[in-house]
């Protein structure tokens, strides 16, 4: 058993790194072929999964940091997903080069969450709402993600890759919709603070919002954060991110 062990690691090692010698009695041309097979599958599910991020990268450059990651991740499951999760986690972890955008790790999770949620199974059955009342208990969707981010990650591509982080921060709230395509919506700092306050605490009703925002922007009216949050919760609502809170 020890023996065949030792057959499998050597196999796997040379399958990783083209550099490594095949196990004894196989032939050369033979693991050149489970070499490009393996590496191939691992790189277009790799690009798939981050296509922007790829975009961004000479094809040279690109193989060649899907490489590194085939050489050096333990890769445990074979699911896009799983292979997509451990590309992100290892580039978390890399030293990057001068090749490599300033938003390089916030692209990539936004990629990442975008595939994530297009994925994910919902667990929730919380009804959705035609219209917000004032005394509605809300919550929001399992399938909506508040996010912020340095850059802005969602305008990125070959033709506008910034240098510089702006001064101030890109909020997105990124969702999936009743057709299962996956949205993303550019926030204020009011707005992302109104989802922030139903996400740590759902079941909180438009008039209760209303009142903690007042606290936090005391140069508006009650009667103007009133409308605004209505307006903005009343949109969400058909985007079928918000929802009628239920009790577990």
């Amino acid at each position: 058993m020890a023996d065949f062990q030792q057959l499998q690691w050597q196999f796997s090692s040379a399958i990783r790194d083209p550099d490594q010698p095949p196990p004894q009695g196989v032939d050369a041309e033979r693991m050149a072929v489970y070499q490009e097979l393996f590496f191939n599958n691992v790189q277009n599910f790799v690009s798939s999964a981050f296509p922007v991020l790829c975009s961004l990268y000479t094809a040279e450059n690109w193989q060649q940091k899907v490489r590194l990651f085939f050489q050096s991740s333990r890769l445990h499951s074979p699911y896009f997903l799983d292979i997509a999760e451990s590309f992100l986690a290892w580039l978390q972890e890399q030293n990057h080069g001068d090749e490599d955008p300033p938003f390089l790790l916030e692209l990539a999770h936004y990629e990442w969450i975008e595939l994530y949620l297009a994925t994910a199974h919902r667990t929730q059955t919380l009804a959705p709402l035609a219209q917000i009342a004032g005394s509605q208990p809300l919550a929001v969707d399992e399938m909506a993600l508040l996010l912020s981010y340095q850059f802005p990650v969602s305008q990125i591509s070959i033709d506008f890759q910034p240098t510089v982080a702006p001064a101030d921060p890109s909020l997105l709230l990124v969702y999936r919709n009743p057709e299962d395509d996956i949205k993303f919506m550019a926030l204020n700092q009011l707005s992302a603070s109104l989802l922030q306050l139903l996400i740590t605490k759902p079941g909180q009703c438009l008039t209760e919002l209303t009142s903690t925002l007042q606290s936090l922007a005391p140069q508006l009216t009650n009667s103007v954060i009133y409308e605004g949050a209505l307006q903005l919760l009343q949109e969400l609502a058909k985007k079928g991110v918000i929802r009628a809170f239920q009790v577990a």
